[in-house]
């Protein structure tokens, strides 16, 4: 089913229980109908942030020549071992939460770059989509609005170039 017509379910499924009188915080139907809307909005949410936030290669490539923090989620001794994209930061994924709520001045100090700011463009990448995955949930749900993840991953990536690795 596409995506467009499950999002025109739900609303019709909204518009069923719909109180077909005022408003009370005590009627049944119109607890229900509230539950349904937010329920609605939620998965209206989910649906649209899921769509938009993977990367392909093509895509990813684009952004690398564009003003956008691509980070890498994977543990360090993965990075050392099988390299990264080029360009790419290392903050492991149990890492994100408390450095993206870093001091600025803390987070420079130790990711040798700029802290993000919220509304800035944020990629995360690991070997193969899961934890970057994991990541962008925790940037949106720290407030960061333009988050997306390469699905494809380090080894999406060596299929079209070699990681760059520490000489």
């Amino acid at each position: 089913m596409c995506l467009w017509t499950f999002k025109s379910l739900l609303a019709l499924f909204a518009d069923l229980v719909r109180p077909q009188h005022n408003q009370h915080s005590h009627c049944y139907c119109c607890l229900l109908h509230n539950i349904c809307l937010r329920t609605v909005n939620v998965i209206f949410r989910n649906l649209d942030t899921a769509a938009d936030c993977s990367l392909s290669y093509k895509e990813l490539k684009g952004l690398l020549k564009s003003q956008m923090t691509l980070i890498d989620v994977r543990e360090k001794w993965e990075t050392g071992q099988f390299g990264k994209i080029p360009g790419s930061i290392n903050i492991p994924l149990g890492e994100v939460m408390e450095a993206l709520q870093m001091n600025p001045k803390d987070f420079k100090e130790r990711y040798n770059q700029d802290m993000p700011a919220k509304s800035d463009h944020l990629v995360f990448s690991c070997m193969a989509g899961v934890r970057s995955k994991k990541a962008l949930d925790i940037a949106m749900s720290l407030g960061f609005s333009r988050v997306q993840h390469y699905a494809g991953g380090l080894e999406e990536w060596a299929k079209y170039e070699p990681p760059e690795t520490k000489q």
